[in-house]
This record gives C-alpha cells, structure tokens and sequence, in this order.
C-alpha cells in the first residue's frame, strides 16, 4: 500500500484497557456488529459484543505477535492434536489481557454481571477428555513463554455429544456448539489446500532412471483455515490456533439439480462436509470407522501443506526446515503427518528418499498418551490401501527400510522383526501400527508421566527403545494454573496473592511460601470460608442440574474423568453399596456425612461403560430415598461434564478420587487441578499420583492398592471369586445387585458387571477392594480433625507447583523443540510492512 500510516492510530477505542474504552468497544459492537440496542439486546447478544470487545485487544497483539515472528523468521512450533478441549474463553482472556477488574467494572456500569455473561459462553466442542484438555493448557502456556507456536487440529461443527441423563441412562444429543457461532474465530478462506482421498498411484520410471509417483484420478475435499487467538498470560504474545473446516471441492452440481435430483446436486457436499461434522464417530461400524481416518488425514495433510507454505515464504529449499519447524504429535491420531511429509516432499518437491527421510525424522516428535493395547491406533491395511494408496505405499517403504535396520542389529531374529514391524501381520488382517510409524519417523518420543515413560521402555516399546537409545524421554503433564486456579477458583485466587504476591500464575513454585501460615489462624479461617462458599456454589448448582439437595458440611467425594473400566467407577459405586450396607446392618459402623459425586461421559460404542453409568444412577436413585441413611450419604451423578462445569467442580471438592488399577493410567491431570483447589487424593500408585505424593508428602495423600509390579505378578493367578467370598458384605451388596434390588423392572440388567467382576476382573476392583475401604476409612478420621484437614488440603496447594505446564513446556522446549523464545512489544513500531 502506497501510504501505510493510516494504519498506525486505527482502533483507539478498541485498542485501550481502560473502563471507558471498554464501555465503548462494548456499545460500538452491540451497535455496529450485531445491529442490536439497549432495548433488543440478548444476553447472548451482549455477551458476544463483550467477547469481540476482548478479541479486539488481543488482535493487535495477535498482528504484532505474526509480524514479529516474521521479521526474526522464528522457529515455530507446530502442535498437532485431534482435540483442544478449550472451555469457554471471555474470563480467561480478559485475565491474561490483565483487565479484568476494568472489565468487571465497565459491565457493572451498564448494569451487567460479567459472570452472567460469561456463561452464555458454549464450551468449544472440540475435545472429548484429558488428551484434549492437555492441549488447551499447552497452548496457554507457550504463550505465557512467549514462545512462537501455532495449535493445529479440526473445526468440528458438532462436538462429541451432550450428555443427557434420561430414565437413569446417558442418552447423547448433539453438542450444537456452533448454534450461535463463534465471536472468538476468523475465518481464513484464503488458506485453503487440496486433501486427496482414494483413487490410484501411477509410477512412471523416467529417462535418467528415475522413478515419478502420481497419486491420481483422487476424490478431492478442501480444508478452510478458522483461526482462534491464544493469549499469553501478562505479555503481548498471542498465537494461533488454527483449525480446518472441510468443504467440498465441487459443493453444487448445477446439472442435476437443473434435472431435478435436487439430494444428488448437493450430496458431494454433504459427503465432504462430513469429515469435520463430528468429533470422533462411532468406530463401531465400518463407515465410522474410515472417516475417523478421513478426520486424522485430512487435518494432518491441511496442517502440513500449510506448515510448507510458510517455510517457503522466508526459504528457497527445505536445508533449514528442522531447524524453523517443530512438529509435535499429540498422541497417534496425527502420525500420518510422518507419510504425508515424505509424500510432499519427494511427490511435489522432488527430494531424494534419504533427504526427505533426514529432514522428516528431524522436525517430527511423537508424545505416547497410552499403553493400552486396545487404544493403540491400528488401521486396516486394506482401508488404507482404498482411502490412502500412496500413503500406504510410502508407509510399506519405511518398514522395508526399518526392518532392514532391524535385521542388521538383531541378525537372524524373525520375531523381532515381527515384533517391531509397522506392519502387524498377527492379526485376522493386516494392520498398520501408528505408534511404530510415529515411533520409527520421530527424533524424539516422550511419556507423560515417570511411570508411565518407565512402563512404555520396559514393556510396551523396549526393543524400539534399544533401537533407538536417547530417543526416549519423559515430560510430566501439567495444567495451567491460570485456567485451574485464576479462573476456575477466584476467591482462593484472591487470598493467595493478599499472602503470598501476585507473582505465583507465572511461578507455581512461589506456593510453596503458603506454608509459612500454616499456624496464621486468620489465614486458615479464611481459607475454611473460600472452601465452604465453593461447596456452597456446588451444591446450589447440583440442586438446579439434578434436584437432590447436599449437604454442605458432608466431604464432598468427587470422580470426574470419562468413564472407563481401567479408571474404575465400579470400585467406587461398589464401595459405595459397601458403606450404605454397613450403615444399615453395623449398629456401630460410623461414618462422617459424604456426598459422592461422579461425573464423565462413556463412549457411544462402549456399552460396559454406559451400563457403569446406568449403574450409578441407579445406586444413586435407590440410596438417596433411605430416609434411614441418606443423610449419611449420598450419590450424585452431575451428567455433562464438561471444562466450564469442572470449574466449578475442583473448588469445592474434598476428596479427590484417582484410583485407577496401577499401570494403566499415562498420567491424569485432573489429579494435578484437585490437588490445586485443596483436595486431598485418594489414589493408587499409577500416572503422576507417585509424582504428586513425592511432592506433597506421603502423610498428606491417601494411597491404597496393589503396585504396578504387583498388579502384573498377580493377573496370571488372579481368582477375583475368592475375593467375592471373603467378605460377607462385599459379597451381600454384590448379591443385591444379582436379585435386581436396584433395578427391580429389569432385574438383569447389571449381572454382566457383577460376572465381570466375579469371572474376570482385568481391573482388579475386588483385588484391591479392601485396602480401598481401609483407605477411605482413614478419610473418613482424619476429616473429623477439621484443623488437621484444613492444614494437609494447603500442604497439598503450596506443593502443587511442579505440575505448571510451565513447566512441562519448558522442558519441552529445552529438550525437543529447541524454539526461542520472542517477547512481543506493541509500543515498538516495526521496521516496513509485511
């Protein structure tokens, strides 16, 4: 442009952190973006004006913050991950922007709450559980680094569903969180790149004896960019997050709509458009199965085909590309970007094999979320063979060529060839393993925890592990206390800093001076009435989303986490039954008030899951209606659990339950956002529990059960009938079950849960059922210490620290990603325009 300065004063209003300019910004969008007043004005409507008028302020950052990384042609960060679960943005925002107060006034002023507003906020739809929660916090926390990043994954239309408890029994419904739109994206319509599927590859063998490969005759979809800005906690720093919305390639056939067949005119739309309707479709079924690969593939190819075109923007040739671009995949669901980088690279850019292959293995890096063989992603061969030919082709190249190394470091040794292979030929089919690709095709693979990196080189990845010696590494998961503290928990946020400074969202370490007020008795009674008015929240919001009234004094008794066998809700409701029948029929069986929450959604294809649910709900149902002992105890089932309902969740809580059978759990990370709202845990010795009772001491944790170790030695003798036997009222409330006393109208409804437990019991929930009781027997006299609680749950605050995401991001990048980090100034004008 020939006078650029008339960008320079744009925006005055929009640009200031002041009460005044906010009100502004405030009224200029009610009026000239929703063309809306004071009069027709929805809650809705001024909720949006007030989330575009914080979005206004981190666009001036989020330009600077781009521009800056240009000018220094940064390296970046690219962080692939098939799920964000980002919760609502307008408070977390309007903190990091550090106007939060300004914000709250200029509301009041008007005769508005800003807490009001916020919650007409729908959570993004984007994620299902802790491997997209783990993301959110990342991002935030590259930001808050100030380091250059953009977030990549899928703008889905509809999320995994919402949960709806109807007749006792999770029913799904659409997660419709795009009803209103989103003020927080822009749309990118100019970026937007080709995704080839199906069709066949040509090879053609050229006069200078080198081989061309066409991938062709290809149904074609486009990705569209959507861009959602991330800010950094206290500075200027704003990345990206980038999502991909498909769309079709041709969406209108004119000619048969002009024929009449008005369904065939706009059915390739409809069929493209699928790709990012949904997240995660029932994989039950063949056809839900292939668009899961669909989604993976086609956020990865759109991600890597824009990573490209960035790189080229500064780059004439691809020698510096690991040295400008880190790629980290977030668990398997992003490992075709291995393929789809050599497929680029030697298809369109006409690298050798071994160039391709050096510059690939350099860039990538591969985070493992799992060790469960089940959740360990492997695709048919024949699906890739119909959807990804070239893919396929490229993948059957790199085993060939791994396994020539295989052979060369353990000669003669079929089965460890067999073992390591990409390609899993033991199955009914052939399949292609994702971990092994993401594995072979990474510089570096790191585990989520110290026991869950120890298990993945002992057991899971220990021949790969000596293939590859230094490759594999550990990265403890954390969460960003700005979201799980700031946020979620403001009063206990408050009081914090009056004690200890204002420096601790950036330094979670800097709790650690919380204890010097473990004798204050002014501290530890305002810290006693932070925690009852967060239980006080709960249970008003348990009235209006079940109607059951809690008791606020009783310990409130919390499992939220998706419903999983391995997590072990079964354990817990058991238990429950357990006391229930002590109360009733043990005269002197004491038990201090509790109310039992469990929250998680199960998988729409995981019947034993949903039948957990049911099973819940219906305990919960029976137990609440004993006038004889429901004020002793009380089950709640809060349905839809989501990261807005978390947060009002963590706050209150007493007990934390994190009990899943040692060995397999990578991590957890709620165990980390209890433990920072003072909770104290009741856990066994799996994930980051062993790390949060290094930390916190063994004296202010709850740990029961058998060790990973011992989990092993025992499951090739394991008889869990003799556990069944061996205590009457373990057996009696497991009988109750068996004559239909909870479920009267289908009295076999929960018989396969009981012969579960009784026949097989892979999770050993009878195993550990006792220590599991004496454990909470333990809770059950050390609550009645109210002092001796209340100093343990700041114990558990102040020793919280190392489970920032600052932290793990730090060591991240000093160990993988190796990025710079860029502080953004917005007062320094930049030299000439991009």
């Amino acid at each position: 442009m020939k006078n650029s300065s008339i960008f320079d004063n744009i925006g005055t209003f929009q640009k200031g952190m002041d009460i005044n300019s906010i009100e502004l910004s405030f009224a200029n969008h009610l009026a000239y973006s929703l063309s809306k007043d004071q009069f027709t004005a929805t809650m809705r409507d001024m909720y949006t004006s007030l989330a575009l008028t914080a979005r206004d302020r981190l666009v001036e950052r989020w330009i600077r913050t781009q521009q800056t990384y240009h000018y220094k042609d940064a390296k970046r960060i690219y962080y692939l991950s098939a799920e964000y679960l980002m919760g609502r943005m307008l408070i977390n925002n309007f903190i990091n922007l550090g106007i939060y107060d300004e914000a709250k006034k200029a509301m009041e002023d008007i005769g508005l709450n800003l807490d009001d507003l916020a919650a007409e906020e729908a959570d993004m739809g984007l994620g299902n559980g802790g491997l997209g929660r783990l993301a959110a916090c990342f991002l935030d926390s590259i930001s808050t680094l100030e380091l250059p990043c953009y977030g990549y994954g899928i703008r889905y239309e509809f999320g995994i569903f919402d949960q709806v408890i109807r007749h006792l029994r999770q029913v799904e419904v659409p997660e419709i969180w795009l009803k209103f739109g989103n003020p927080w994206e822009i749309a990118r319509p100019e970026y937007n790149f080709p995704v080839q599927f199906y069709g066949q590859v040509k090879e053609t063998h050229l006069p200078d004896g080198s081989l061309k490969t066409e991938w062709i005759e290809t149904t074609d979809v486009i990705g569209i960019a959507y861009d959602i800005p991330i800010s950094g906690y206290e500075n200027n720093n704003v990345n990206t997050l980038r999502l991909w919305s498909a769309r079709a390639s041709n969406e209108f056939d004119l000619n048969y709509f002009q024929e009449g067949d008005y369904i065939k005119a706009v059915e390739q739309k409809n069929i493209s458009e699928n790709i990012s309707k949904v997240l995660y479709p029932n994989d039950q079924i063949f056809e839900g199965r292939e668009l899961r690969l669909k989604q993976q593939y086609f956020f990865v190819s759109c991600s890597i085909q824009d990573i490209i075109r960035r790189y080229l923007v500064s780059q004439s040739n691809f020698d510096a590309f690991p040295d400008k671009v880190a790629i980290q995949m977030n668990d398997t669901h992003p490992s075709l970007a291995i393929a789809e980088l050599m497929r680029l690279f030697i298809d369109k850019y006409n690298l050798t094999w071994e160039t391709a292959w050096d510059i690939t293995t350099r860039t990538c890096a591969y985070t493992n979320h799992t060790l469960l063989s089940e959740a360990l992603e492997k695709w048919p061969v024949r699906m890739f063979e119909k959807l990804l030919p070239r893919h396929l082709k490229i993948i059957y190249e790199i085993n060939r060529r791994f396994l020539r190394d295989v052979s060369i470091r353990y000669i003669g040794d079929t089965e460890k060839e067999r073992q390591l292979s990409i390609i899993d030929e033991d199955a009914d089919e052939k399949r292609i393993r994702m971990a092994h690709i993401a594995i072979v095709g990474s510089h570096s693979v790191n585990g989520v925890a110290k026991l869950h990196s120890k298990l993945m080189i002992d057991r899971e990845f220990y021949d790969f592990n000596n293939m590859y010696p230094g490759k594999f590494n550990n990265k403890t998961n954390g969460m960003t206390p700005r979201r799980w503290l700031l946020v979620a928990n403001p009063d206990l946020s408050h009081l914090i800093t009056r004690y200890i400074g204002d420096t601790w969202p950036k330094d979670l370490s800097q709790l650690k001076k919380l204890e010097n007020f473990l004798e204050d008795t002014q501290f530890l009674n305002e810290w006693k009435n932070v925690k009852a008015k967060n239980k006080a929240r709960l249970a008003k919001l348990t009235k209006d989303l079940t109607g059951q009234t809690v008791l606020q004094e009783s310990i409130f008794d919390i499992q939220v986490k998706r419903i999983h066998e391995y997590k072990r809700q079964l354990l817990n409701i058991l238990h429950v039954m357990y006391c229930w029948l002590k109360l009733k029929e043990q005269p002197d069986f004491k038990m201090y008030p509790r109310t039992f929450y469990f929250g998680g959604k199960a998988a729409p294809g995981y019947a034993t899951a949903k039948l957990i649910i049911q099973f819940i709900c219906h305990v919960a149902e029976m137990l609440n209606r004993d006038d004889s002992t429901n004020k002793i105890i009380k089950v709640i089932f809060l349905p839809n659990y989501r990261v807005s309902l978390a947060e009002k969740i963590f706050p209150a809580a007493d007990v934390s339950e994190q009990i899943s059978t040692a060995g397999f759990e990578a991590s957890g990370t709620s165990n980390m956002k209890f433990a920072l709202n003072g909770a104290l845990t009741i856990g066994t010795l799996d994930g980051a529990n062993i790390e949060i009772m290094e930390e916190v001491g063994k004296e202010n944790i709850f740990i029961f059960g058998r060790t990973t170790e011992e989990v092993q030695t025992l499951a090739s003798t394991y008889n869990p009938r003799e556990y069944y036997y061996r205590d009457p009222i373990l057996k009696k409330a497991m009988d109750l079950v068996f004559k239909g006393l909870f479920n009267p109208e289908e009295p076999e409804l929960f018989h396969p849960l009981m012969n579960m437990l009784i026949n097989e019991d892979r999770f050993m929930v009878l195993a550990d059922f006792h220590a599991y009781h004496e454990c909470q027997m333990a809770i059950n006299h050390v609550y009645q210490d109210q002092n001796l609680w209340l100093k343990r749950a700041i114990i558990n605050v102040a020793r919280i620290g190392l489970f920032s995401s600052d932290r793990t991001i730090d060591e991240y990048n000093k160990d993988i990603w190796h990025v710079q980090p860029i502080p953004i100034s917005i007062e320094k004008k930049l030299v000439s325009p991009i």
